[in-house]
């Protein structure tokens, strides 16, 4: 009975020792993280919210928009240095202009233009001094300008139709992104 006590009281003085050198309560290696499947890719709402907002533009515009009129969009700028942008800020103008096109607006594919101020891995970026020139030289009735500004935990983005003939801003939508890890890759963060 003895021995038993002394071995019970060699255990608590033995794992005590390791618990207090750090042994025995390592956490678990951390699982590598779910590779998404079709589901999780269906269930993002990331392109549905795009979509949303193209469809908050046309209806902000209500009769200021013709729907047999071309549309241009530019790619969206981050807010604090206009000219730049981002995988966020093309792949948001993708999806507005696929909106755009569902709902059966005119969208000219500024890809194919070459007089476009363009530079490589930014996309088609289009300076408020150049959206009249590049509007005319495209019959362009209005052309789609967007901002992104990076928060914390959030992106926010500003979408306008501005009417390149006076500057004048026909429809504007603000909304905002959650900034998760599929956000933070697009936006050139790791």
């Amino acid at each position: 009975m003895m021995k038993s006590a002394a071995l019970v009281i060699a255990s608590a003085i033995a794992l005590s020792a390791c618990a207090n050198l750090g042994l025995g309560n390592t956490p678990p290696p951390a699982a590598a993280s779910p590779v998404p499947t079709w589901k999780d890719a269906e269930s993002n709402e990331f392109i549905p919210a795009n979509q949303r907002a193209a469809d908050a533009l046309i209806n902000n515009a209500g009769l200021k928009l013709d729907p047999s009129r071309p549309l241009i969009i530019a790619t969206l700028a981050n807010i604090n240095f206009l000219e730049e942008s981002s995988t966020f800020g093309r792949i948001i103008a993708e999806q507005l202009s696929g909106q755009f096109t569902r709902r059966e607006y005119k969208m000219v594919e500024m890809k194919f233009r070459d007089k476009v101020f363009m530079k490589q891995n930014v996309g088609e970026l289009l300076l408020t001094r150049e959206i009249k020139d590049v509007a005319q030289n495209h019959s362009a009735q209005a052309v789609i300008v967007g901002t992104y500004a990076e928060g914390d935990k959030l992106v926010f983005v500003n979408l306008k139709l501005v009417r390149p003939s006076d500057n004048t801003v026909i429809s504007s939508v603000d909304y905002a992104i959650p900034m998760d890890k599929n956000v933070k890759t697009l936006l050139g963060r790791r």
